[in-house]
């Protein structure tokens, strides 16, 4: 087998648990309502279930790298799959608000494994100038999980009940385990040498990367990024609700639609970069599609407007978050599995403060104006993205 369709064969095992991790991940948020109903909390309470994986998503992210690094990246997204499985199936069993929010959590912690570390094995094993479109394919596993899990939590929540959505999922990651292990006893992970550092200093090099300009440049403008988009993301299908009057299901459904614009950009990524001139032009279209998205979501009235902004807020959010994930494999290639996954780190840590935040506003029937000042925030989050990307 050549090398390229080993990488190919790679790449569609790690795209299958990326698709069910980022299934996982989406899929509470059009779930929200129904959870506030049948626990007797607000839809800001029940967000905590969103907040609780997205932190522990990406404080473990700390110990994610350093592991990969030592013992294989194939090894440890394996085991962090099984993980997902049994946890999963554990969460389906919740009885109340509070054990939903802790399972979630232990989720999360297990479903950090899996996409940095598939970043940071892709950035290992291709070279640079073919690395925006490989990390474009892995994307496409992602946003098409993100997609189904956004339409099932909805669908399932209304028409099965929350409980098997959870069920369900675990069967998937336990498919993907299996894939995964098959596929390690057929290329076992070198053993670890004896002169290979050891896990606390491998530990302690991802504050010793802190130290480096670009790595903090790269690192802050990223969780911005993920507090203003991720954070706003959580409570779209909330706001299609609320907004629009739609059922949970259909404003799962609609908000498909942000995915579809991830595609739109994954399938195409080499072509994209070409037309619009680079990785600084997709900085600057990815931009002004979030910011105008975010706003037409905020203040459109007829149904049609709010299915367009989700899919423009989608595609403008993978072209600029591509171009960041990219930066994130070359920002400290000697460590690329601690570099990325402090960067996802930071993304998730900054989607659980945006979700906190918003929380708030979602209470306070504040939704349209955070919304817009999410925009604001893009629209000048852009301008230093810029400026860093044309340094590289």
């Amino acid at each position: 087998m050549s090398t390229l369709q080993a990488e190919r064969n790679s790449l569609r095992v790690m795209g299958l648990a990326g698709f069910a991790s980022m299934a996982s991940m989406r899929l509470c948020d059009p779930m929200l309502v129904v959870l506030g109903q049948e626990f007797q909390v607000t839809t800001g309470d029940a967000s905590r279930v969103v907040a609780s994986f997205a932190i522990a998503y990406g404080v473990l992210q700390l110990f994610y790298g350093p592991l990969g690094d030592r013992f294989g990246k194939l090894r440890v997204i394996s085991l962090a799959v099984l993980a997902c499985a049994v946890f999963s199936a554990i969460t389906s069993m919740a009885s109340d608000l509070t054990l939903l929010v802790v399972m979630r959590a232990f989720m999360g912690a297990a479903a950090a494994g899996i996409i940095p570390l598939s970043m940071a094995w892709i950035g290992d094993q291709v070279a640079y100038d073919r690395r925006q479109e490989t990390l474009a394919k892995l994307m496409g596993y992602t946003v098409s999980g993100m997609m189904a899990g956004l339409w099932f939590g909805g669908f399932a929540a209304e028409h099965l009940g929350w409980r098997m959505a959870f069920a369900v999922v675990s069967a998937l990651f336990a498919l993907a385990a299996f894939i995964l292990w098959r596929k390690l006893r057929s290329t076992p992970v070198p053993a670890v040498t004896a002169g290979a550092p050891g896990f606390m200093a491998s530990f302690a090099a991802t504050f010793q990367m802190l130290r480096v300009a670009r790595v903090r440049q790269v690192l802050a403008v990223t969780a911005i990024e993920g507090a203003l988009v991720f954070g706003a993301m959580a409570f779209i299908p909330t706001h299609l609700h609320q907004q629009f009057d739609m059922s949970v299901v259909f404003a799962g459904s609609v908000m498909m639609l942000y995915g579809v614009g991830g595609l739109l950009y994954s399938q195409l990524a080499r072509r994209w970069l070409g037309w619009l001139g680079g990785e600084r032009g997709l900085v600057k279209t990815g931009v002004v599609c979030i910011s105008a998205g975010l706003l037409t979501l905020a203040w459109a009235h007829h149904p049609a407007l709010g299915m367009l902004g989700c899919f423009a807020t989608g595609f403008g959010f993978y072209m600029l978050h591509n171009t960041l994930q990219v930066q994130a494999t070359q920002m400290a290639p000697a460590s690329r599995g601690t570099a990325v996954t402090l960067f996802a780190c930071l993304l998730f840590f900054g989607q659980s403060s945006g979700v906190v935040l918003m929380a708030e506003s979602v209470d306070r029937d504040w939704l349209p104006y955070t919304l817009s000042l999410a925009a604001v925030g893009v629209a000048l989050l852009g301008y230093f993205v810029n400026r860093l990307v044309g340094r590289h």
